[in-house]
């Protein structure tokens, strides 16, 4: 890949995670404000791991938004491009945590300051300026921003970008599952690199066996050169040209909870795209990917939160070693 300003830049939502607590004294139930949103979190894995990262997408003039933008400068990526708006608030999340480790959301986002980035918004100049180009769905959910990320993935095609795409499905966010189907679609179509979860490839194409239904996409979208699907406490599959790979995932236990496991194995496997590019990979390369990806999932599985809870490459290492 060429040389460029920036390793990876995302678009799309940053939000605050309310994660459960505990209890108070009194018994009333205890969230905890954890800085979060997919694009980010990839971001945020990806600094930690020495890459250059730059952050598109808009939040609130409020102090949720500041928190927001304070806690992702902290961690190394670049918030220049950042909007605040001064009359929509920045969007919530309510989190509740089943005993397996699944989740349930709550959105406080009826709008949220995320969906109001648009077109005439976006800095180009960064965008073509990037090696890689990351987006999920949470930013085509409204017409708006919708705009804005089909304008944005165009330009950073066109600028030769590497396109990497997490469908991120959240079923409460759009009007209908129909409407989330077609969105999927469109970035399906346009990516080089996909990340896609057990859930959503059964949701896409209705099969539970994975090869089948990786078969199914793969035929259907050519353009996807490198093909991941994650299954949770499974493990991980990488499907490269003619190659098909399984990667067990950690079973060393003290899961917390998931969130941001996806986006940490997603930035995994990004870095291992910056270092390696996407030519001539050999299963000894896709098994090595995958090994470091379940690995840092896990990690961050065992903390709470997404930014600041992504671990450093030694924390992945040693445990791998």
């Amino acid at each position: 890949m060429s040389e460029k300003r920036f390793d990876v830049t995302a678009l799309g939502e940053l939000l605050i995670d309310f994660t459960e607590g505990g209890l108070s004294g009194q018994g009333n139930g205890l969230f905890e404000a954890n800085p979060g949103g997919a694009p980010c979190n990839v971001l945020a894995m990806l600094k930690k791991l020495g890459k250059s990262c730059a952050f598109i997408g808009k939040v609130g003039e409020d102090m949720f938004g500041h928190l927001l933008r304070d806690v992702a400068a902290e961690a190394g990526i670049c918030m220049d491009y950042l909007l605040f708006d001064k009359d929509i608030r920045t969007t919530l999340a309510f989190v509740k945590t089943f005993p397996n480790g699944d989740r349930d959301f709550s959105f406080y986002r009826n709008p949220g300051a995320d969906m109001m980035l648009t077109e005439a918004e976006l800095p180009l100049d960064v965008i073509a300026d990037s090696r890689i180009f990351h987006v999920g769905t949470l930013s085509m959910t409204h017409e708006g921003v919708r705009k804005a990320t089909y304008r944005a993935l165009d330009h950073a095609k066109q600028c030769g970008a590497v396109i990497s795409f997490d469908p991120n499905l959240r079923p409460p966010l759009w009007d209908s599952l129909d409407v989330a189907k077609k969105q999927i679609e469109y970035g399906l179509a346009q990516c080089d690199v996909l990340k896609i979860a057990d859930n959503e490839l059964e949701f896409m194409t209705g099969e539970t066996n994975f090869d089948k239904g990786a078969a199914i996409l793969r035929e259907r979208y050519p353009n996807i050169r490198l093909f991941n699907v994650t299954a949770g406490s499974e493990g991980s599959y990488s499907y490269y040209e003619d190659k098909r790979v399984f990667v067990p995932a950690c079973k060393l236990g003290g899961a917390i909870e998931t969130t941001g496991a996806g986006d940490t194995f997603c930035a995994s496997v990004l870095n291992f795209v910056l270092d390696h590019g996407l030519d001539g990979l050999t299963e000894a390369d896709l098994i090595e990917m995958l090994r470091f990806a379940n690995m840092a999932a896990y990690i961050v599985t065992t903390r709470k939160g997404a930014i600041r809870s992504m671990p450093e490459r030694a924390d992945v290492e040693r445990l791998l070693g």
